[in-house]
């Protein structure tokens, strides 16, 4: 029976963990059980008792908790950057969203919009503001999906959407889920460009593997998998 790591982690980085499983179970001997979402949430669920061995999330929120006594000092590493961008379904055609205006109309023209959760997610908070500046959020209210994460979005896009619609999310959770492109990132104005990092609970169960997952996680060897999903050295 293989040992078991706990991992609550922000939804940009799922696609590189579910892609080294299969090295932590051969290496160590270890499976993971991961539960994954707006980094709000993970925060939510770490303080509530959830049981926890590594926090991935943005590396302010690894910070805070770190020196709140959350997390444990020193074991904190950079996953890497991920940028904000824009989606849409796989085989729809890529509006143009290179400058504020460009992206203020394919927003205006989109029949749907999906994004994650405007009040938890690093992705959906942001984008609620953009849309605000852009003076369309009201515009637009009736025709906002959003979703728990990301990932959730994402999916939902990719089912649900039409090619007329149009998603935004980390660029990372857009490049790992099947039956959507990414587009572009945001216009430069709007840029959003995350560092996440990752740490052992104080309270992980078995810190010495969660140890060997985060070095696994953000080591060299992991580099190019972690630039393919989207995630940025």
């Amino acid at each position: 029976m293989p040992m078991t790591l706990h991992l609550l982690c922000a939804g940009a980085a799922q696609g590189i963990v579910r892609a080294l499983q299969p090295r932590l179970l051969a290496e160590a001997g270890a499976a993971i059980a991961g539960r994954f979402g707006a980094v709000g949430a993970m925060k939510e669920a770490l303080l509530a008792g959830e049981p926890c061995d590594v926090l991935v999330s943005t590396n302010t929120m690894i910070g805070e908790l770190m020196a709140a006594g959350h997390l444990r000092g020193g074991s904190r590493a950079s996953l890497g950057r991920v940028l904000t961008a824009i989606a849409v379904r796989a085989g729809a055609a890529r509006p143009d969203v290179s400058t504020p205006e460009a992206l203020r109309a394919a927003l205006l023209g989109a029949d749907a919009i999906y994004f994650p959760d405007a009040l938890r997610s690093t992705a959906g908070i942001h984008f609620a503001g953009v849309m605000r500046e852009l003076g369309i959020d009201d515009a637009l209210a009736p025709r906002l999906r959003t979703f728990p994460n990301g990932a959730a979005a994402m999916l939902e896009l990719a089912v649900q959407g039409t090619p007329a619609s149009i998603g935004c999310t980390q660029a990372s959770e857009i490049l790992y889920t099947e039956g959507v492109q990414l587009v572009a990132s945001l216009p430069a104005r709007f840029e959003l460009t995350t560092l996440y990092s990752a740490a052992v609970s104080v309270h992980a169960a078995e810190p010495a593997l969660a140890a060997r997952f985060i070095a696994i996680l953000t080591g060299a060897e992991s580099v190019t998998l972690r630039e393919a999903g989207g995630i940025l050295g």
